[in-house]
């Protein structure tokens, strides 16, 4: 490393790489078990991302291999393809049409809240239009460079709707709610059923690496989801994961999460903080009217249906609804056909309203 780079680094930047993961994991202890307390679900997953905010804004430079974060979606979700039962296949079909309308709201908002930034020139380019879907974040970022529009916001106004949208939930379900995260005691190294625990990692890799090989966005959570889940319901596979590989799961997609904000991202995205948040905090809001309408006209309780029609941070929202008492494979089943029909329709949606904002590809 040149002189000059190692000036330029700034604040736990200039701390060895040991010594940011040591403060890392002991602030994400300290911030989870303060949660823990208070009773916030999900205490597991906000501590280490909020440990990780901190140390990102005062310039760490540690991140966490794709790899661990990939594993880490995967055994996520394997572990909500446990609660999966054969009463929400019936349920959801029952209701199809009103789940579908529920959805297509969410992407018709999130899209026409990209457009209006847009044409009010309050972000560069078509950069709004791409920030402002309502998933497939991966997906959106790349057709955003192809856009020409600026990467690095686009990926801020996604990553901070997950912050968002996570925080609210947590909160939601603690004080609305009245759930308490912490009135159940976790036993972190109960016995091991090893079979179970081996049938379940098989499902995990092959899911996990099916998902990665086939490119699929969120597959990685979605595929094992899937495969768990079917297995689960016909008898074929007992999912059982330890607390403390689960533990590790939520660390990891928590650190993710909160070490993506740094200094320089914040200070590019600084002019346009305001109504970012004011898209996303409108978002957060119909896509409370809409659990309210659910709640209304299909009898589901408050909380699965706020978690359910949460838009984005599909893995955040499965710990939260994990940690709390709410019917999660309600939740993933709205959230998964959320996330495929944003990937069948949110590309071809966002590349139209691009066009008509009179923008053109970068093919060069």
């Amino acid at each position: 490393m040149t002189l000059q780079s190692e000036k330029s680094r700034t604040g736990l930047g200039r701390r060895s790489r040991r010594v940011q993961w040591f403060l890392l994991l002991a602030l994400s202890i300290a911030v989870a078990a303060a949660l823990e307390a208070l009773g916030i679900p999900a205490a597991l997953l906000m501590g280490p991302m909020v440990a990780g905010c901190i140390l990102g804004l005062n310039g760490s430079t540690i991140r966490l291999h794709r790899a661990l974060v990939l594993s880490s979606q995967t055994l996520i979700g394997t572990m909500i393809a446990g609660s999966i039962t054969a009463d929400i296949v019936g349920t959801f079909l029952s209701n199809w049409p009103l789940f579908l309308g529920i959805v297509v709201c969410v992407i018709t908002m999130s899209t026409l809240s990209g457009y209006l930034i847009t044409r009010l020139n309050v972000l560069p380019g078509t950069t709004a239009i791409w920030g402002c879907s309502a998933g497939a974040a991966t997906t959106m970022m790349v057709m955003a460079e192809a856009y020409g529009a600026d990467v690095r916001l686009v990926a801020f106004m996604q990553y901070l709707r997950v912050v968002f949208v996570a925080a609210a939930a947590a909160l939601v379900a603690r004080y609305w709610a009245g759930l308490d995260g912490a009135t159940a005691t976790i036993v972190w190294f109960e016995p091991i059923a090893a079979l179970s625990l081996a049938q379940t990692l098989a499902v995990a890799v092959f899911g996990g690496t099916l998902g990665w090989y086939l490119r699929i966005p969120a597959g990685a959570l979605l595929v094992p989801f899937l495969i768990g889940g079917l297995l689960s319901v016909t008898g074929s596979v007992h999912i059982h994961l330890p607390e403390w590989l689960l533990a590790i799961s939520y660390a990891a997609l928590g650190w993710n999460i909160g070490l993506g904000f740094t200094r320089p991202i914040l200070a590019h995205a600084r002019r346009v903080l305001l109504p970012t948040v004011a898209s996303i905090l409108v978002l957060m809001g119909i896509s409370g009217i809409l659990a309210f309408i659910l709640t209304r006209t299909a009898g589901i309780d408050p909380l699965t249906a706020y978690l359910a029609t949460s838009p984005g941070g599909m893995d955040s929202i499965a710990i939260i609804a994990a940690s709390s008492n709410v019917d999660i494979a309600f939740v993933m089943a709205l959230q998964t056909a959320r996330l495929l029909i944003v990937m069948a329709m949110g590309p071809p949606l966002a590349r139209f309203v691009a066009k008509r904002a009179g923008a053109r590809p970068n093919l060069g």
